[in-house]
């Protein structure tokens, strides 16, 4: 078993043991990304927070870089009961 969370959640990515919310399908092509950008962004970036006060479980806020390896893109995830990796959204960072 990996030993922190990244590690876990880059496993879950590369066994393809994960779900794409609707939310986050909309949201990655509002923003022009593909699959193959949230995979990457997932297995090169860092979790950058974990939030553990949502009732429905722990949320892992991964930032990372897209295919291009230019585009900074967000990955918000959590663990289903089932044991998958479930991408609630997806989002190109951009600085305001």
């Amino acid at each position: 078993m990996p030993r922190n969370y990244i590690d876990r959640i880059r496993e879950k990515i590369l066994l393809r043991q994960y779900d794409m919310s609707g939310h986050a399908m909309e949201e990655m092509a509002e923003d022009l990304l593909t699959i193959l950008d949230v995979e990457e962004a997932i297995l090169n970036g860092q979790v950058l927070r974990v939030e553990k006060d949502d009732p429905r479980g722990t949320k892992y806020i991964i930032i990372g870089t897209a295919l291009d390896q230019e585009t900074p893109v967000g990955v918000v995830g959590r663990f289903s009961s089932s044991g998958r990796y479930l991408i609630i959204t997806v989002y190109e960072v951009t600085e305001e």
